[in-house]
């Protein structure tokens, strides 16, 4: 009975490490689209409060939205609320990328969807990772996605 018991136990014990798999770039396009749909569907002031909600349906492991106003003011964020309201268009990486001057320009040229990379503290292993980060224009503003690859 117990060399029958292990295997499955030894299974179970398993199924935790696989959900902490990372997110990965179409769960970050699924994950843009399904927010920018709330927001059209909500308005903003409850889109935003959904984007912004940590217990809310716009997190997901490593991956989490954001939006920011054309004028790179954060309007709202899965991560850090401490962000919301704040000018961010200055904001650089690790290596002195414009992430967030870029991201709006991206969004600009590119309204269907574009991608960009660059560097950021992944919120789960709290460490500067290489991270992608897809995002569409939605009015006035980008709704933002991104995953460490």
């Amino acid at each position: 009975m117990f060399k029958f018991l292990a295997p499955a136990l030894l299974a179970l014990a398993c199924l935790p490490a696989l959900s902490a798999v990372d997110a990965t770039k179409e769960d970050a396009v699924a994950m843009v689209k399904k927010g920018v749909a709330f927001i059209k569907a909500n308005g903003i002031e409850k889109g935003y409060a959904a984007v912004s909600d940590k217990a809310g349906p716009f997190i997901d492991r490593d991956l989490y939205l954001v939006v920011y106003g054309l004028d790179g003011k954060c309007l709202a964020h899965g991560a850090n609320p401490k962000q919301i309201g704040k000018d961010l268009i200055d904001l650089t990486d690790i290596d002195g990328k414009y992430f967030v001057k870029e991201r709006v320009a991206m969004v600009t040229a590119k309204p269907a969807g574009a991608w960009q990379e660059y560097k950021f503290t992944n919120p789960v292993s709290k460490k500067i990772e290489p991270k992608v980060m897809y995002c569409e224009k939605l009015g006035e503003t980008a709704v933002c996605g991104g995953v460490y690859p």
